[in-house]
């Protein structure tokens, strides 16, 4: 009989150091948050001229059986990058949404929008290809 008591408490304080250890990661990543969106919004919202040198995207796929059925329920996110730069050379790079980023296409110039490292907006300029860089 004590070796079921021992097994119990064994399982009990595995149980919540892992609930802990969840806790603790979703408090820090709260936190980590926050303090980015805090950022932000104390940063100036900036314009600066830019050029459009690179697009990505990243697709995460998951699937899970809900309910514990044989039916497996596929979903999937994508985030779409753009990196710019700008008259110094330096570049950067900001998550965007999906409507600018199909708005965007390498190699377009215009005036980036952005507050901290939140994107706000690109307004593309007219050019002719046979234009320099900067």
């Amino acid at each position: 009989m004590g070796d079921f008591w021992f097994r119990f408490d064994v399982m009990s304080l595995m149980f919540s150091f892992v609930f802990v250890l969840f806790l603790v990661v979703f408090v820090v990543a709260l936190f980590r948050s926050f303090r980015t969106w805090s950022s932000n919004n104390k940063s100036p919202q900036l314009s600066v001229d830019a050029l459009v040198v690179s697009k990505r995207m990243s697709v995460s796929r998951s699937h899970h059986h809900p309910n514990n059925s044989a039916t497996a329920v596929h979903s999937s996110s994508s985030t779409y990058y753009v990196t710019f730069e700008v008259e110094s050379g330096d570049r950067v790079e900001f998550v965007v949404n999906p409507s600018d980023y199909g708005l965007m296409v390498e190699k377009d110039r215009g005036k980036l929008t952005f507050q901290g490292t939140r994107f706000l907006k690109f307004d593309r300029h007219r050019t002719n290809d046979s234009e320099q860089r900067w």
